[in-house]
């Protein structure tokens, strides 16, 4: 356990902490206001316009990449987990096949009393 504790500190120190910094001075280098207008054809409707300050729409932006990267890559993987969750019924079925013919052989393998009696 001590082993990741140790990774831990070290993920933290080296990758947790500068990605803040970084994200820090990038909120500090880009804090003007912008105007967002999701509706290319309307100028005068106002309703689909945001005011924020720049990072904010930059980090949504990363955010929304992020999840959905790994979410495509979710998708992507579902056949292997398909796979995974398929053998691991079989070899469930066949470690119960198993311990039945163990169980099996334990029984045929002792002695009956028929054979007790005749071997004395």
């Amino acid at each position: 356990m001590r082993g990741g504790s140790v990774f831990r500190k070290f993920f933290w120190l080296f990758v947790i902490l500068p990605a803040g910094v970084v994200c820090v001075a990038f909120s500090l280098a880009n804090r003007h206001m912008v105007t967002l207008n999701l509706d290319p054809f309307a100028t005068q409707d106002l309703l689909l316009t945001f005011n924020a300050p720049f990072y904010r729409f930059l980090l949504a932006a990363l955010l929304f990449g992020v999840l959905l990267g790994g979410l495509v890559t979710w998708l992507g993987q579902g056949k292997w987990r398909k796979t995974a969750r398929r053998r691991a019924t079989e070899i469930a079925g066949l470690r119960r096949q198993t311990d039945q013919l163990n169980e099996q052989l334990r029984i045929a393998a002792r002695p009956r009393i028929g054979e007790r009696e005749a071997a004395e």
